[in-house]
């Protein structure tokens, strides 16, 4: 048998043990299903970006025909059914975080706006909840600005706008947000498991003292590396195809307008850089607690600064330039141009380029930290 068949026979037998030392550990077989089930239909539904049925109180001091327009307004699945109060139980309400708009609408409002007088209407958000209490006054104040226009000029439009402006939104008409946080969370997933599973191996073979058992076969530090990266990545890897296609696909019913083949194709390559890290990780922590900061430390920074949850545009030019050496950046850029825009190889190859590249670096790093660890004996 030649050496290299030799090598390829060593790598798929220790990564077969791997995945039964997997099979064996309840603990993190349970994170991998929860991760790619629940966990992905919890973060999707379970956290809106939207405004959804905001409790509002209305203060109507005019009782005029155009206040009770107002109010009938606003309605679902935006906001609920507008309560109304009386300024005496406004203030108290809001503190007591029973609504989180309450709007004063004053006396004689309609009579001034008929007089082209520009009255106030007097809008108290509850920006305890940041999302809503931003997104919040943006709607109020268009569907006010929209009934006024209607009830005087029967149009919706005003006349003051110089332009008007027509807006196509492409790849989610609807905008809605859990389109958007479901997808992402499989691509946290992926890197978080990766990085967990393959560093958590490395710790638990030399915690076992198995680590050194293997070093004394005709085993090299480049076998049980890649034997570790390719069991635990396989692991991973069928966790989000099954995600993808009947959590996302079924379950959540958001449309994927690209090639999911294409995509595990990425996740799969990716997979090789976030595992080498893993490794690199394991190489420098002595003891799983101290695995877990390391990783704690690590993830966070990735999934944050990658453009998965703010556009890297809005960040420092210096974390810009710094997130362009992590492999995580260029896999949420190809994910979403393939899940979302339906983009080929054609369009994705550099991205598939860059996360090989410094896969390689980040693999033979890993690889001199591990040769460095073995000789010290840590």
């Amino acid at each position: 048998m030649s050496s290299f068949r030799i090598h390829l026979s060593n790598i798929y037998r220790l990564g077969i043990k791997e995945l039964n030392s997997l099979w064996a550990d309840k603990v993190l077989l349970f994170l991998i299903i929860w991760a790619f089930t629940a966990g992905i239909y919890s973060a999707s539904k379970g956290v809106s970006q939207e405004i959804h049925n905001a409790p509002v109180a209305i203060v109507d001091q005019d009782h005029s025909q155009i206040s009770q327009r107002l109010a009938n307004a606003l309605t679902q699945p935006y906001f609920k059914k507008p309560d109304l109060i009386t300024m005496d139980q406004a203030n108290e309400a809001l503190d007591k975080g029973e609504y989180s708009f309450s709007i004063i609408v004053p006396p004689g409002f309609q009579r001034d706006l008929q007089a082209g007088r520009k009255p106030n209407i007097q809008l108290n958000i509850d920006a305890t909840v940041m999302s809503q209490a931003f997104i919040g006054s943006s709607y109020i104040e268009s569907i006010f600005n929209n009934e006024i226009n209607e009830y005087f000029n029967r149009t919706t439009e005003t006349s003051s706008q110089p332009i008007q402006l027509v807006t196509h939104v492409r790849f989610n008409p609807n905008m809605t947000g859990f389109w958007f946080g479901g997808v992402m969370e499989v691509i946290n997933n992926i890197n978080m498991l990766t990085i967990i599973l393959v560093g958590a191996a490395y710790i638990r073979e030399r915690e076992h003292g198995t680590l050194e058992h293997l070093l004394a076969m005709p085993l090299g530090p480049t076998e049980i590396m890649l034997s570790k990266i390719w069991a635990n990545g396989l692991a991973v890897l069928i966790a989000a195809s099954f995600a993808l296609i009947f959590i996302i696909k079924i379950v959540l019913q958001v449309p994927i307008a690209g090639s999911i083949a294409l995509f595990i194709a990425a996740a799969a390559v990716y997979l090789f850089s976030a595992a080498s890290i893993g490794i690199f990780l394991g190489t420098i922590a002595r003891s799983m607690p101290q695995l877990g900061l390391l990783i704690f430390l690590t993830i966070i920074p990735l999934q944050m600064l990658s453009g998965g949850s703010t556009p890297q545009e809005s960040m420092p030019l210096w974390v810009q330039n710094v997130m362009k050496l992590a492999p995580t950046t260029y896999f949420v850029r190809l994910a979403q141009s393939i899940l979302y825009r339906g983009a080929g190889f054609t369009v994705v190859w550099p991205e598939f380029l860059a996360i090989a590249i410094i896969g390689l670096i980040f693999f033979f790093i890993a690889l001199a930290r591990f040769r460095k660890s073995i000789v010290q004996g840590n």
